[in-house]
């Protein structure tokens, strides 16, 4: 059984191990963290990461404010996402994703953004069947293993119906 649950302290080793193990050129543009890098920092706060838990933890999805406006409260950024391999297209990632994106609406987001990498169609599928769309492309973005590689903007809107929609 997997249970999705708000992170604690604890996970970090468990994140950070997930993390090593997923974050390839394919997935994602930065490199892995150094062995011992800690998971939690400035930038991951464990009130802001979700985390995928049948028996151990085996997946994580993050929150992320990315521009400290408040005319830009209302959007919120799924800045990671990772399943450990052996546990991948099992639905893990659609629940995460479903659990952050209810996470994003009770902090009041109208908008939950991500980017994805051109190539990782996997993620582009998963993210369009959770109801995300492409909002644009920032063509030859990133220059991974000698190719360049576009990098996909995607949204879901998080509204109901009886709110004004996007223009």
């Amino acid at each position: 059984m997997i249970q999705i649950r708000r992170t604690r302290l604890e996970d970090e080793d468990a994140l950070a191990r997930v993390d090593a193990v997923t974050r390839t050129v394919e997935v994602s543009p930065a490199p892995p963290p150094p062995p011992g890098t800690s998971f939690f920092g400035p930038g991951t706060l464990p009130e802001d990461v979700l985390v995928a838990e049948s028996e151990a933890v085996i997946g994580y999805a993050k929150l992320t404010q990315t521009i400290p406006l408040a005319s830009h409260e209302h959007v919120l950024l799924l800045s990671g996402l990772a399943v450990d391999p052996d546990r991948q297209r099992a639905g893990v990632g659609r629940r995460l994703v479903e659990a952050i994106a209810q996470e994003a609406r009770s902090r009041g987001a109208r908008k939950l953004s991500l980017r994805v990498l051109g190539p990782n169609t996997a993620a582009r599928g998963l993210y369009a069947t959770c109801g995300f769309v492409t909002e644009g492309t920032l063509q030859a973005e990133f220059l991974l293993d000698g190719r360049y590689v576009d990098d996909v903007l995607m949204a879901r809107y998080l509204i109901t119906e009886s709110q004004p929609q996007p223009r």
